[in-house]
């Protein structure tokens, strides 16, 4: 049976899709199962499959969509559960890739106003070739200024807009995409690498 959602401690995870425009070397999709829980998926979710796995709602501190892929491919399933999250008086988030509007297009940042508290985007990089010789994004090198775009566009309808990296990319690394960070008016998340 698929995994549309999972629990981590206090957080309850919503697994939408294994799509993903990026192959990044760090990425946990490598891997057949994240922390003993099997997220390939045979049948991509609809909104009622994904609220009806829900299981203890109410002790869960925040939901997040992030799975094994990028959730904003299903924006309209995503903004459906979101929806219903927010009418439980649930705390949202989106961990995501950032390159949305290159996926299915403008307008992506509005959808999310009033449904999602916390937009964690992966920086991953921070430069062009950096990004993609880590990611191998399908979009080439543009998907890292789409991600910037995106993170800056966000800030106008989410309430928290986080940039993240893997602490393995190194301290130069980390000291730039906090320029980066502060450039945008956004938040940095240095992530410990998970294998």
């Amino acid at each position: 049976m698929d995994t549309y959602t999972y629990r981590i401690g206090n957080k309850i995870y919503v697994n939408l899709t294994n799509r993903c425009s990026n192959d990044c070397e760090f990425c946990v999709r490598r891997t057949d199962a994240f922390k003993d829980v099997g997220l390939w998926l045979k049948h991509e979710p609809s909104a009622e499959e994904v609220i009806n796995s829900f299981e203890d709602l109410d002790s869960a501190e925040e939901v997040v969509f992030c799975g094994y892929g990028e959730p904003l491919y299903r924006l309209d399933v995503l903004t459906e559960v979101a929806d219903y999250l927010k009418s439980k008086g649930k705390k949202t988030r989106i961990n995501t890739n950032g390159q949305a509007e290159l996926i299915i297009g403008a307008g992506v940042p509005e959808k999310l106003k009033g449904r999602i508290d916390t937009v964690n985007v992966s920086l991953n990089a921070t430069s062009a070739k950096a990004y993609q010789d880590l990611c191998h994004s399908e979009f080439g090198e543009k998907a890292f200024y789409a991600m910037l775009d995106f993170a800056k566009a966000c800030k106008q309808y989410v309430p928290r807009v986080v940039l993240s990296v893997v602490d393995v990319v190194g301290e130069d690394e980390i000291a730039k995409a906090h320029e980066i960070a502060k450039a945008l008016g956004v938040e940095l998340r240095v992530r410990h690498y998970v294998q």
